[in-house]
């Protein structure tokens, strides 16, 4: 199994969510984050101030797949968030030992 993480722009969820759906992925989780990478932030004006926004707000998106959907699914998720533009993201394959699913105590790949 792999967890496939992925960071993305905000307003690139609802494409990414769409194409993972269409991909056939039947669970994601996702998180609202901030940080930055190599654009270090940016300057905002505010009523006639600059202000520096060090974090940036992102989207972590993260789905466990079968390793041999792992490479495809990526694909997916970079083909739909991409925009060309600095800072779109980055995308992350995990290897995951194992998973249980609480309600039914199923584990490896029947649990995702």
């Amino acid at each position: 199994m792999k967890l496939v993480t992925a960071i993305i722009q905000p307003e690139m969820l609802e494409t990414v969510q769409k194409a993972l759906i269409r991909h056939g992925v039947g669970g994601m989780t996702i998180s609202e984050v901030s940080g930055y990478g190599s654009q270090r932030g940016h300057i905002e004006v505010y009523r006639g101030e600059e202000y520096t926004i060090d974090f940036i707000t992102k989207v972590r998106l993260e789905v466990l797949v079968d390793d041999a959907d792992a490479e495809a699914l990526t694909g997916v998720i970079i083909q739909a968030a991409q925009t060309g533009q600095v800072g779109d993201g980055k995308v992350w394959i995990t290897p995951i030992d194992n998973v249980i699913r609480v309600r039914t105590g199923e584990n490896g790949t029947e649990a995702i």
